[in-house]
C-alpha cells in the first residue's frame, strides 16, 4: 500500500504542474477570445499581441508623444485615478521599462547577532530624500505570492550578487526550491 501511495504522489508531482500550466494558458486564451467575441481559439491572444505591438509602434512616433504626455498629465491630476495609474505604471516600469528596478539582486544580513540573510533587490541606491543617506531601499519578494516588503537597509549589510536577477527572483518566489 505504501508503494502505491508513493507512485500516486510521484505521478501527482509530475501531472499537477503540467496540468495547471496548461489550464492557466487555456483559461487566458479563452478569456481573450471571449473578450473579443471570437469563435476561433487563440485568435484573441494573437489580436492582443498585434494591438499592443501597434500601440507601441504608434507610441514611439514623434507626433504621438505629446498626446501621451497630455494623457499622463490628466491622469496625474485626477485624485483616485492618479493613485491607481501611477502605482501600476511604476510597477510595470520596474519589471519591463527602461528604468527596471529589480535588476540588482543582493544578499542582506538581517541581524548583527546571527547569520540570518534575505535575498532581495535594490530599488533605490540612496534614501537621502527621507534623510537617511546611509540606507538603501531593498525589496524582498514573498515566496509563492505576488507581494513583498520594502526595507531600508544599512549599506554595510548589503552584499551585491553577480547572479542574474531573474534567477534570484525565481529562487525567492519558489521558496528556495528552484536552483540558484
Amino acid at each position: 500500500m505504501k508503494k502505491l501511495l508513493r507512485y500516486f504522489l510521484n505521478g501527482f508531482l509530475i501531472v499537477a504542474p503540467i496540468s495547471l500550466t496548461i489550464y492557466i494558458i487555456l483559461s487566458v486564451v479563452n478569456w481573450l477570445d471571449d473578450l473579443f467575441w471570437l469563435n476561433y481559439p487563440g485568435l484573441g491572444l494573437l489580436l492582443i499581441v498585434a494591438l499592443v505591438t501597434l500601440v507601441g509602434f504608434i507610441g514611439s512616433s514623434f507626433f504621438v508623444k505629446p498626446f501621451f504626455v497630455l494623457t499622463e498629465r490628466i491622469m496625474s491630476r485626477l485624485p483616485l485615478v492618479n493613485m491607481i495609474y501611477s502605482s501600476l505604471k511604476d510597477l510595470f516600469d520596474a519589471f519591463v521599462g527602461e528604468n527596471q528596478k529589480f535588476n540588482q539582486p543582493v544578499l542582506v544580513k538581517m541581524t548583527q547577532y546571527n547569520d540570518t540573510y534575505k535575498l532581495g533587490f535594490v530599488t533605490q541606491l540612496s534614501m537621502e530624500a527621507v534623510h537617511l543617506p546611509d540606507k538603501v531601499a531593498v525589496y524582498f519578494p514573498h515566496s509563492y505570492n505576488f507581494s513583498g516588503e520594502l526595507f531600508l537597509v544599512a549599506r554595510e549589510n548589503v552584499t551585491y550578487l553577480e547572479i542574474p536577477s531573474s534567477e534570484v527572483m525565481k529562487f525567492v518566489v519558489s521558496g528556495g526550491v528552484s536552483k540558484l
